[in-house]
């Protein structure tokens, strides 16, 4: 007994210190506008990105995203460019490939991948994109990284999932070019995910994050013809496309969150598949549930595809419930949307994580004011809670203290990977 006193020791201070918090981290502190001109306005200031007039948005879950890559690459006209993270041999690859090779004539075709998740890409789809005709780049080649010990670079991923045809439609979320986007999101091996399509002026800033990928991989400046000015109206939403990249201090990935989390009035659902944030995203969290806002936050549950990641989100789990955050756990299979709710109009879907890793990656998410999505997004967000366990905070608090400290070592770790 006497040699587990510093282990105990130990588990005591870490099961029950708070995360780093520094005094002087940004919080967003006065009330967002919620008029369209306002909210813009105030995503303009923080972020640089306005919410333009004028866009067409829709929902894409699941396997259906395959279905919708197939029918932007067939309608181009001019180009079609597609950076992702995950692109692997399979049906969904040789789909696209397909569509690809039988493009209309003249349609130039650019990928960006990058290497850490697109696993057997240069060996056996890279190949086959070239020969239809597509220009094929790699994002930070991971040859020298490993073995310089570089690991700020290893880490700084293009995690970013973006398709743009033309300059004016794109498609952005959470998918992947692999099996596990197939299916309806209802099977241990078919995952959860939400996208979106956008057609209309907010494809712009889509378009202008691949260019800036494209640049760092090799890729020339694109011609003016993918940009075309102006993009006539498409729709009724407001949307823009919020792109972060990693900084030392402050990133727009947090920024992002903060004020969609400082806008809402009377809900806030949040679904993440990566769900570790910061001090000051929890600070807020709690605030606008003591506030009276409804605060929901959707988690993977036991089919988590990393399982450190599980154990990490899960020590957050505590203060936040404690202070009326509710929060539960999907069951059916992993749940990997990155989508926020803000009451009746506002949604985010995209790329972006709300854990230590995605502040150091390239992501992407597009905000949108508009009441038909907001309420199809809801839609959604109830049929995945029919699918998941809420966490109990009375039960919650009984967990072991040893269970404790290995949720606390993981989220801890987490922030130095």
């Amino acid at each position: 007994m006497k040699n587990r006193w510093p282990l105990l020791v130990l588990a005591f201070v870490l099961a029950g210190c708070p995360l780093p918090n520094h005094r002087l981290a940004l919080r967003i502190r006065d009330d967002v506008p919620d008029t369209p001109e306002g909210l813009s306005l105030a995503w303009y200031q923080a972020l640089g990105v306005e919410l333009e007039p004028g866009n067409q948005v829709q929902l894409v879950h699941n396997g259906h995203v395959f279905d919708v890559l197939e029918q932007e690459i067939r309608a181009a006209r001019s180009s079609i460019h597609i950076l992702v993270y995950i692109w692997r041999p399979g049906d969904p690859s040789n789909r696209l490939i397909k569509a690809l090779r039988e493009r209309h004539p003249g349609v130039v075709c650019r990928i960006l991948v990058d290497p850490l998740g697109s696993i057997r890409f240069q060996d056996e789809v890279g190949p086959k994109l070239v020969d239809a005709g597509c220009e094929v780049r790699v994002f930070r080649p991971l040859q020298g990284t490993i073995s310089s010990l570089n690991m700020q670079r290893f880490q700084a991923r293009l995690h970013r999932k973006v398709a743009v045809r033309d300059g004016v439609s794109g498609l952005t979320g959470g998918w992947g070019i692999w099996k596990s986007w197939e299916g309806n999101g209802k099977k241990p091996n078919e995952w959860r995910d939400a996208n979106i399509w956008v057609q209309g002026p907010a494809v712009r800033g889509m378009q202008l994050a691949f260019a800036q990928n494209w640049q760092e991989a090799g890729g020339g400046m694109l011609p003016a013809d993918v940009f075309p000015e102006p993009i006539p109206a498409m729709g009724e939403a407001r949307a823009g496309f919020v792109t972060h990249t990693a900084a030392p201090v402050l990133t727009n990935a947090e920024r992002m969150a903060l004020l969609a989390i400082a806008s809402a009035k009377k809900r806030l659902w949040i679904a993440n598949s990566y769900f570790i944030p910061t001090g000051p995203m929890q600070d807020m969290l709690i605030a606008k549930a003591k506030a009276g806002v409804d605060v929901r936050v959707l988690t993977p549950g036991r089919h988590h595809d990393i399982p450190p990641v599980h154990e990490g989100q899960r020590a957050t789990y505590e203060r936040l419930l404690e202070n009326g955050v509710r929060i539960w756990e999907y069951e059916v299979s992993m749940m990997h949307s990155k989508t926020l709710l803000v009451d009746d109009r506002l949604s985010v879907v995209g790329s972006t994580n709300l854990d230590p890793l995605a502040l150091s990656a390239e992501e992407g998410s597009m905000v949108v004011d508009d009441a038909d999505l907001a309420a199809g997004l809801a839609r959604d967000f109830e049929e995945d809670l029919r699918h998941s366990v809420e966490i109990r905070w009375d039960s919650w608090r009984r967990r072991g203290l040893f269970k404790r400290l290995s949720e606390r070592v993981m989220v801890l770790f987490g922030r130095y990977l």
